[in-house]
């Protein structure tokens, strides 16, 4: 992708000549090489550049144009500028977007640890050796089916015609292993693991493997668990899905299109146990593919959802802040309309606590490992779920994996039963978060 100085420079002649008066750009650029394997041979290797460049044009009468391309020199610059400012013509007159009072402010100093990409050899032969330690950890896992090794380099920036310019670079790396067990009169049964870092050499393998070793070997002997109410614990990648699907409580677009589970006056209130912390980070040192702007240019940085329980803040747009007196917080994306949603969460630590707490002296728990079917099981609007999940049993410590079964609940009320968090958390691709213990939901068993 060509640098942002040039680009400013050409969209700043080009609107000159077409009489536009104020624009905004925001693009990005993705080079990734990507490989899959299958009973140890090479499946599909890819490599692939990907550009997306959105660009906004507002006529005399404020109302704004919106169009996408995937070119970035002065042709494909001139017809996106000329499309969105006859586009612009039929935008909306009420609330429309403007820029971020913020687009020019100072962004956090990151150092962005770029790696030089591996060779596809060497992609290929690190994912064979991972699909062997998973196949080769017990005679009942016969494959690997859903794996992949990819890696990344992105290139993004954003300019407007009030004269911000910003810019930033990247690499990162990603594996995933999911196995899958075959037995004799049994039920198949399948467990994965991922990791992501900044790059090949970074990336923890051989933790990937084992995990998703351990995790498949742990679900061969499941067995029925009986329908009825159980105390529960959530998984770090359990608990922040449960915080990503509600995620209207605190999304500001969501509050004022009456879609929410919260309204403009729930700041300040009670919404959860005290024993809840929750933070919006993109800036996380674990978060190794985060984002210094946003889409509208405004900086992002560590943002209280949730302190001691209490809801401290909304996520906002410059549109939305606008509306609501607030200040834009970092997590806006733009295209044909404004969207916002959450960046990277971190759930706060918990202290120590005694053995009612400890999950190898647990009994009568369940341990939910991987929630599924969200997108189905999950009425956002009324705090609602019933979802499938992969997990297990305790019994005085000891892990038997549920054949299958469904959780239900209403997330405000989890929220507010949270009875335990633990001392020790965890990173996932999503965010960082320790297991979380809460009283008694529903689970339904297979009858």
């Amino acid at each position: 992708m060509a640098k942002i100085q040039t680009i400013a420079r050409q969209a700043e002649a080009i609107a000159q000549k077409l009489s536009i008066s104020k624009y905004d750009i925001f693009g990005s650029s993705v080079d990734e090489t990507s490989v899959q394997v299958d009973r140890g041979e090479a499946k599909q290797v890819k490599a692939s550049n990907r550009s997306s460049v959105i660009v906004r044009v507002w006529n005399d009468q404020n109302q704004i144009g919106v169009t996408s391309t995937t070119d970035v020199d002065e042709t494909g610059l001139e017809m996106a500028l000329k499309t969105a400012a006859e586009a612009s013509a039929f935008g909306v007159k009420e609330n429309a977007p403007d820029f971020s009072p913020k687009a020019k402010a100072p962004t956090a100093e990151v150092n962005f640890k770029k790696a030089e990409p591996a060779p596809v050899p060497e992609l290929i032969e690190t994912l064979l050796n991972a699909e062997k330690s998973v196949l080769d950890a017990h005679e009942a896992i016969k494959s690997v089916p859903y794996n992949g090794l990819a890696q990344r380099e992105i290139e993004r920036f954003y300019l407007n015609s009030d004269g911000a310019q910003r810019s930033e670079e990247r690499t990162y790396a990603s594996i995933y292993l999911y196995g899958k067990s075959e037995q004799e009169g049994r039920k198949p049964r399948a467990a994965g693991a991922m990791r992501v870092k900044n790059g090949l050499a970074q990336l923890d393998v051989e933790g990937c493997t084992q995990e998703a070793a351990e995790k498949t070997i742990s679900h061969l002997d499941y067995e029925k668990i009986e329908s009825g109410k159980y105390p529960v614990v959530f998984s770090a990648e359990a608990f922040l899905s449960l915080l990503s699907a509600f995620s209207n409580m605190y999304n500001a677009q969501s509050i004022l299109d009456n879609r929410s589970l919260s309204t403009a006056e729930s700041i300040g209130t009670q919404v959860a146990s005290e024993k809840l912390s929750v933070y919006d980070d993109e800036l996380h040192p674990e978060n190794v593919s985060s984002e210094t702007f946003d889409g509208e240019g405004t900086p992002t940085h560590r943002l209280a959802l949730i302190e001691k329980g209490v809801l401290k803040n909304f996520l906002h747009s410059a549109g939305t802040a606008k509306r609501m007196n607030a200040e834009p917080t970092g997590h806006a994306g733009i295209g044909a309309k404004v969207r916002i949603g959450l960046n990277y969460l971190e759930v706060l630590p918990g202290e120590s606590a005694g053995d009612n707490y400890q999950l190898d002296k647990a009994d009568g728990v369940v341990l939910i490992d991987d929630l599924q079917a969200l997108h189905a099981g999950v009425n956002a609007l009324q705090g609602s779920f019933s979802l499938p999940f992969d997990g297990w049993l305790l019994k005085d410590g000891k892990r038997i994996s549920v054949e299958s079964a469904t959780v239900a609940g209403d997330f405000r009320e989890v929220l507010k039963h949270i009875r335990h968090i633990e001392p020790e958390a965890e990173v996932t691709a999503g965010g960082v978060c320790p297991r979380i213990w809460v009283d008694e939901l529903s689970i339904t068993g297979e009858a």
